[in-house]
């Protein structure tokens, strides 16, 4: 397996241009992270503590398999519908074939974007996400595009 079947190099179709994606940072509130796990050696960990160390964002943990775990007191939900307050993105961390169910909890809770961590990309979920009105962004990661685009959200939240 070479790496780019492994993680599979962003196309340009996976994500909205730089001015959309600004946007969707700079107004986004809350974010839930779906597959994040307890265990400090995932990325899906370390993302997590990144987004509640360098954003503003609300961050909420869903992994049904966390139990009652909890990473710096943000405890676990089993599912998106049970986070109690309305999600603006929706970050992926769930590989490529168990995109679907995510993406139709999403669209349950009319979450406005969909994000699919590095390596996740679903072209039918995409779809059907953007046909419920979301923002579909796939094969990127919100930490580093967030950390690229700062300085821009900044100014858009200024």
């Amino acid at each position: 397996m070479t790496i780019e079947s492994a993680c599979p190099l962003p196309l340009g179709s996976d994500a909205p241009d730089d001015d959309t994606l600004v946007d969707v940072l700079a107004r986004a509130r809350t974010v839930a992270v779906v597959g994040a796990s307890p265990n400090p050696e995932r990325t899906s960990h370390r993302i997590a503590l990144w987004l509640m160390d360098h954003t503003d964002y609300e961050i909420y943990l869903v992994n049904r398999a966390a139990g009652d775990t909890e990473i710096r007191g943000h405890a676990f939900y089993s599912s998106l519908d049970e986070v109690p307050v309305d999600v603006d993105i929706v970050d992926v961390f769930r590989r490529s074939e168990h995109v679907p169910p995510v993406v139709d909890e999403a669209i349950a809770v009319g979450a406005p974007v969909v994000w699919m961590q590095l390596g996740v990309r679903h072209p039918e979920a995409a779809h059907k996400a953007a046909a419920a009105g979301a923002t579909v962004v796939q094969n990127r990661c919100l930490k580093v595009e967030y950390a690229r685009l700062a300085d821009r959200i900044a100014a858009a939240t200024a």
